[in-house]
């Protein structure tokens, strides 16, 4: 669960009402992506919908059931933050911009190379090339997603190459659901066995096949992986 000094504000109006809840922003994009892959504890500061969360100010279970047609707080959570907006006080998103720039400089530098000299670009030359392209940072999105999107941005200006890895997963069946939107985006082939797990291939830049692994072994504690092979 997110603290509370770490929360952002989502929030939903309707019928003159505003709802609101207190969230992890982290989490925001992969819940709008596939809300099922998201524990409610995950992503909630607080397991309630508030009227006015700062005064404490609560709805009715009628007020509740006349916005999103139920009281149960699922539902309510999951229509906020799908159809709601996020209320990021300006301090807030100027340092969740700034954080999420440096992460995505770091995730090129560290898995792209020249592919004439066949070393890394320094970040330094990262970061002028995302100047350069005039990439937006949006605060919610996540790191991987905005990191395809700049590189296609910035390829007209600086020479990327990234050698690859081809990793195989085994999920039990019943784990499926806590890594599929994960694994999908990156998935070349995928086979349901037999005894119900579900088998898939994926390719990644080679730098990040770790922490694709470890992100998989944490959501899924019977996942297998193998390393089919790395290229260029």
């Amino acid at each position: 669960m997110v603290s509370l000094d770490d929360a952002v504000l989502a929030r939903f109006e309707h019928g003159g009402k505003r709802f609101e809840i207190l969230i992890d922003p982290t989490l925001v994009d992969s819940f709008r992506n596939k809300p099922e892959s998201v524990e409610l504890d995950d992503i909630l500061a607080t397991e309630e919908v508030w009227l006015d969360a700062r005064a404490g100010e609560r709805p009715t279970s009628e007020q509740l059931v006349n916005a999103f047609g139920s009281d149960e707080l699922y539902v309510c959570v999951e229509k906020i933050l799908i159809k709601g907006s996020i209320q990021l006080t300006t301090e807030q998103r100027k340092k969740r911009v700034k954080d999420m720039r440096v992460a995505i400089i770091h995730k090129i530098s560290s898995t792209a190379i020249d592919p004439k000299s066949k070393m890394p670009h320094p970040p330094s030359r990262i970061e002028t090339a995302l100047d350069e392209c005039k990439y937006s940072i949006d605060p919610f999105l996540s790191i991987d997603r905005q990191v395809n999107d700049a590189i296609k941005l910035m390829r007209p200006l600086i020479p990327l190459k990234f050698a690859t890895a081809r990793l195989a997963f085994r999920i039990p069946g019943v784990e499926y659901g806590s890594v599929q939107s994960i694994l999908r985006e990156l998935m070349i082939k995928e086979e349901w066995l037999q005894n119900g797990d579900w088998a898939c291939v994926v390719e990644v830049p080679a730098g990040s096949k770790i922490d694709l692994m470890g992100d998989i072994a944490k959501r899924s504690k019977g996942s297998q992986v193998k390393i089919m092979d790395e290229g260029s």
